[in-house]
């Protein structure tokens, strides 16, 4: 890497650049809503584990970053396989320095929240991989971050979170010496398959949680729409980390000719490969699940408004028809007390009062208004 480079790069994390009273943040951390993590220099922790790998074997483990590189000239035919977890800038830095890694793979991996993706420069091959882990009691799937390095002669980890823990995959490869012996591209097949294999648990959990979703959509639950929602930010932030490496290791595979990789290796990668379009398969088949379960919850919540509104009509229209009744047997009650009030209102000048058929008149007549009212009633369905 270029002197002036490496200049810049150490100015830009020592003083920091203001715009308007605040300090400027790399695109990275300035598009990611989610609160950042705490890059103070206490929470910044930093373990190294050097190792010098000959023939399969660890054959030494230097103190420091520089007496690995040291014992890695001094030794022809091995191979060094360095870990940082959280590193400072500067020890990025260093590495850089005694490997000669290129200035742009050297910032991603001091900004990190990068993106996976796989950038060879010359002889050097950079990976971001993101790893996952599913938190079951907030429904969350914690993310990790992974920068690697892979040269002729070394493989360079640079994690920024705590998964993957890449000290499982260092024992699984130091009680493989035949599959360690094939150099850095083999621990990079197993970096990439302890990735790959860590999702495994993610899609479960999410399997799971979609499964309880839709007893709580079938149940009637009016937390199910937050649920979903919640659910599928986390299946969509998935699918981020998972979907760029199909192309990550359909490259791979198809440059492994070139750059002398092992066959039996090779179908190795093709198996990682396999696994990671099951899981980015399983992911897409989580996203659509959940647009069609909010769909289904609308339809169902749409149908028991429609329900509830239905029962209202038809608690009005039995009100309606109980009206009506009182309102008929009112109006047929009413036509015999106006004709009896007429006549008892006692005045000395009514004929009727007088007449011999008098009151059989007034009592036939009640009775055909009233019959009459009642036929008409009955006929338009009021009784």
């Amino acid at each position: 890497m270029s002197d002036r480079r490496v200049r810049g790069l150490r100015d830009l994390m020592r003083v920091p650049v203001v715009r308007g009273g605040d300090h400027e943040v790399a695109p990275e951390h300035s598009m990611d809503p989610r609160p950042k993590e705490n890059d103070s220099p206490a929470a910044q922790r930093s373990v190294i584990d050097n190792a010098i790998y000959v023939d399969g074997k660890r054959v030494d483990t230097p103190p420091s970053l520089a007496e690995a590189v040291t014992a890695l000239r001094a030794r022809p035919g091995s191979m060094a396989w360095i870990g940082l977890y959280r590193p400072a800038g500067s020890e990025i830095l260093k590495a850089a320095e005694e490997f000669g890694l290129h200035e742009l793979a050297v910032e991603d991996a001091i900004v990190a929240h990068q993106r996976p993706k796989a950038d060879r420069y010359g002889d050097t091959l950079f990976l971001v991989l993101r790893a996952a882990q599913y938190l079951d009691s907030p429904e969350k799937v914690e993310f990790g971050e992974l920068h690697v390095f892979v040269g002729g002669d070394f493989v360079l980890t640079v994690r920024h979170s705590e998964a993957p823990d890449l000290s499982k995959v260092r024992r699984r490869m130091e009680n493989d010496p035949d599959l360690l012996r094939q150099g850095p591209q083999a621990v990079l097949y197993a970096i990439l398959d302890a990735v790959v294999d860590g999702y495994a648990p993610v899609v479960a959990g999410l399997q799971k949680d979609i499964d309880e979703i839709e007893v709580q959509v079938f149940g009637g639950d009016p937390a199910a729409p937050r649920r979903i929602y919640a659910l599928s930010r986390e299946v969509i932030e998935f699918q981020r980390a998972t979907r760029p490496l199909l192309d990550m290791l359909s490259n791979l595979i198809a440059g492994s000719p070139k750059y002398g990789v092992d066959g039996e290796l090779q179908r190795y990668l093709r198996d990682v490969a396999d696994h990671a379009i099951t899981v980015v398969e399983r992911v897409d088949n989580f996203r659509q699940m959940l647009q069609d379960i909010l769909i289904v919850n609308s339809t169902l919540v749409s149908q028991a408004q429609n329900e509830e509104m239905k029962n209202v009509t038809q608690a009005s229209y039995a009100q309606s028809e109980e009206v009506k009744k009182i309102s008929s047997w009112a109006a047929i009650l009413f036509a015999p007390t106006l004709v009896g009030t007429i006549y008892g209102m006692n005045f000395t000048h009514m004929p009727e009062l007088g007449w011999v058929y008098g009151y059989p008149f007034a009592v036939a007549l009640m009775g055909a208004v009233c019959a009459t009212l009642y036929l008409v009633f009955k006929r338009r369905d009021w009784l």
